[in-house]
């Protein structure tokens, strides 16, 4: 299960939930937004960034979430950080990171170079094995220990959050905007499933179309080709890699490229999501599109 596009959505849909990962919420939580930037001479970008609203300074915020060892993360992350921090002081009063981990063995092994960053107040490390009481946590960041439970104990824990999603007090767009998360982290968990059983294993409505699939149709994500039969977490996948693209390229793609990313499969999909990382320029996402699609698209 690939967990970077499903933490992306949920940043996009609920910025306040990296607040309650680390237990401080600013007055402002609501005004934040997730995004990614660059910073030139070295340039490079930073991908997981909550920006406080243009209109005041505030803290900026800087989101990692690593599901696989990588032993030089802190360097990385810590140097692009700082860089991006003394480019733009001027903008923030302050700057803090947060990584999210499933447990403490992915965490890299050299930490004591770090050991001030990581003891002190600007490094948050989430291990999402040790929030325990799924019960006691918010909802979103309930949502966040079911990417890594065992898929026998799935089920239960997703119904009893959709559950509380009707029991606590949400507005009907938040509340639509968890049900489409936790179906979607149950339709990636469950790959072999269709969307339809993983909605009647939940106990949700079959009647009623998932919001990510009218979103698409509406935003000609997917061409009249997508009905209720289109897989949910190809429908978010593609939502969410339009709009990374747009961001990342820094212009609007066109109608011909949206249709010919919607007839890319899931595995391309995931692939296209971790590529694009690394695109600068238009022809970046050209020349995979080159690469992966059969030779009868591209002619």
């Amino acid at each position: 299960m690939r967990r970077d596009p499903i933490f992306y959505q949920m940043f996009q849909r609920f910025p306040q939930l990296l607040f309650d990962l680390i237990g401080d919420r600013p007055n402002n939580a609501q005004e934040y937004r997730f995004d990614c930037v660059a910073v030139k001479e070295p340039k490079f970008e930073i991908d997981g960034v909550f920006l406080p609203p243009d209109s005041e300074p505030g803290t900026v915020y800087f989101c990692e979430v690593q599901f696989q060892k990588d032993e030089e993360l802190y360097e990385r992350l810590f140097g692009e950080s700082l860089l991006y921090f003394y480019r733009n002081c001027n903008q923030f009063d302050d700057w803090q990171a947060v990584v999210i981990y499933p447990s403490r063995s992915i965490e890299q092994s050299k930490v004591y170079p770090h050991r001030s960053l990581l003891n002190g107040e600007q490094v948050h490390r989430i291990y999402l094995d040790e929030l325990t009481d799924v019960r006691s946590l918010p909802v979103t960041v309930a949502a966040t220990v079911l990417t890594i439970t065992p898929e026998a104990q799935a089920p239960e824990l997703a119904r009893q959050l959709l559950s509380r999603t009707e029991q606590e007090e949400f507005t009907a767009r938040e509340r639509g905007n968890i049900i489409d998360i936790i179906t979607s982290i149950m339709v990636y968990k469950f790959a072999n499933i269709s969307q339809a059983e993983i909605r009647a294993m939940l106990g949700l409505d079959l009647t009623q179309e998932p919001r990510a699939i009218r979103e698409a149709k509406e935003e000609g994500r997917v061409e009249g080709r997508v009905e209720g039969r289109v897989e949910g977490r190809v429908v978010e996948a593609l939502a969410l890699i339009t709009r990374l693209l747009t961001r990342r390229l820094g212009l609007e793609l066109s109608d011909e490229m949206r249709s010919l990313l919607s007839t890319l499969p899931l595995s391309v999909l995931e692939d296209l999501s971790e590529a694009l990382l690394d695109f600068t320029t238009l022809a970046d996402l050209e020349h995979f599109l080159a690469e992966h699609l059969e030779p009868k698209i591209v002619d």
